[in-house]
């Protein structure tokens, strides 16, 4: 009888799984992964499918409730959340990009900026503790990984220094990525006066509909006026070598300037939803920002509750534009079928298309699905580069020596439609020429995969790319 009802149970689920996968699959080829999935793995399948791939834009009756007040927020403050701008571009590119962005993640481009390029982890971090003790009235911090370490401590003496000079403080950590953190630790900073909280915290009963929808974004906003972000987090392994990895090599920024308010405004939309207790859109928090520099910032905001996936967008309108080439820097190179399309064509059509990657990773599944695009890629003519050393972890692309994008956000379908992501676009020529230059160092010093070495592979290594390629929806 015990069997009849769990083949019973089975079957039902299954089919309500199944038709759910048909009716609401957002692609083809991902719905099919989904439906393999589910089947090959009983009951196991159907609880990953709830978890990982369930459109929560197209279903109402599986959205967030995180998500349905975070879209209630943006209805009541929208008009503060925006400051129209009339910016003057240099070219057609530019503004056309800028205008998308401003329409699906509701940030203008901010005009008259300091922009400083951090590539180097001890040098990012001294400048951050740098900027730290300067801070008069506040500190707010954000971070996807928050990892006890040198660091760490550094940062609570820090900050322990600054609370007692009345210096408000103010921290948001991802719960799984923070996984480690313990709690002894998030009690040491609560003892000093520190405000922290988690972002979606896995609790009985929400745990399947939050499990999936992590946080990734790096912020650190100083007074109002100064702001970080990029792909570094608090965590001794950009600094010493943790493991087989390697110091993990990434891109940070520094900002000063009317772009920190956009971006102070993604880090109090993510606290309010974390505390559920204070709402900071105020002067005091908002100041108004002088002109730092001449450099054009637009930020880039995009997560599962916003209408358009907009880190997506922005990645395939900067390939669409480029004329001349684009260099891409990132860990987690899965494209989705629009983005491999995009690819496809600025190739064909003559665009110098560099992609930097690591060689080591620290997934076998992410490592092994980002393997299995690169036989097309190399048959398009595109040059892939694998740095061979540590462990690069920028989300960099740099477009005709123009545009160049720095942030937290990956090229695959975790950023794209499950994680909160925050990019900042810089289009300043100089700069982006700057990284360009620092991206054709880091090629010389990587290894150049050839596509006819690359497609004699053994079918050991093939059979694990398909797998993981099979398993990509879940990335």
């Amino acid at each position: 009888m015990n069997m009849i009802i769990a083949i019973g149970l089975y079957s039902t689920l299954t089919l309500l799984a199944i038709l759910h996968i048909i009716l609401y699959g957002s692609r083809p080829t991902k719905s099919l992964s989904w439906l393999l999935i589910v089947l090959i793995f009983p009951f196991i399948g159907i609880i990953l499918y709830i978890i990982f791939g369930i459109n929560r834009r197209r279903f109402k009756f599986f959205k967030l409730k995180q998500t349905v007040r975070r879209r209630l927020y943006d209805e009541n403050f929208r008009n503060r959340l925006i400051k129209e701008q009339k910016i003057e571009f240099e070219n057609k590119k530019s503004a056309k990009l800028s205008t998308l962005l401003r329409n699906s993640s509701n940030f203008v481009t901010q005009p008259a900026n300091r922009v400083k390029v951090l590539q180097n982890g001890k040098k990012t971090f001294d400048i951050i503790f740098e900027e730290l003790q300067k801070a008069e009235k506040f500190i707010h911090l954000q971070y996807y990984i928050f990892e006890e370490g040198e660091l760490f401590d550094r940062l609570y003496f820090l900050l322990k220094e600054k609370l007692e000079n009345n210096v408000e403080v103010r921290i948001l950590y991802d719960a799984i990525g923070s996984y480690s953190l313990r709690k002894k630790a998030i009690k040491k900073f609560r003892d000093i006066g520190a405000s922290v909280y988690p972002i979606m915290p896995l609790h009985f009963g929400s745990f399947l509909f939050t499990l999936n929808y992590r946080n990734h974004r790096k912020i650190i906003i100083v007074d109002g006026k100064v702001g970080f972000t990029g792909g570094v987090n608090i965590s001794d392994k950009y600094i010493n070598p943790k493991s087989e990895l390697g110091i993990w090599d990434d891109t940070h920024l520094y900002l000063n300037g009317p772009a920190v308010d956009s971006l102070h405004r993604v880090f109090i939309k993510d606290y309010y939803f974390a505390s559920n207790q204070e709402l900071l859109l105020t002067n005091d928090y908002l100041p108004e920002i002088e002109k730092h520099g001449d450099v054009k910032v637009q930020i880039v905001a995009g997560g599962p509750d916003a209408d358009h996936p907009s880190i997506m967008q922005q990645y395939i309108t900067m390939i669409n534009l480029a004329e001349e080439y684009i260099y891409i820097s990132n860990p987690y190179f899965i494209p989705n079928n629009a983005m491999l399309e995009a690819l496809r064509i600025a190739a064909l059509s003559g665009v110098t298309i560099k992609l930097l990657v690591p060689k080591k990773s620290d997934s076998w599944l992410a490592k092994y699905s980002m393997l299995s695009f690169f036989e097309e890629l190399l048959f398009l003519g595109i040059e892939i580069y694998q740095q061979k050393d540590d462990f690069l972890h920028s989300k960099v692309i740099v477009m005709d020596g123009e545009i160049a994008s720095v942030g937290s956000g990956n090229f695959d379908h975790r950023s794209f439609e499950h994680n909160f992501e925050t990019n900042a676009l810089i289009y300043d020529s100089p700069i982006a020429e700057s990284i360009c230059k620092d991206f054709i160092t880091d090629c010389g010093e990587s290894v150049l995969l050839d596509y006819e070495t690359y497609k004699q592979r053994g079918i050991k290594r093939k059979l694990s790319e398909g797998i993981a390629r099979f398993f990509s929806p879940l990335l």
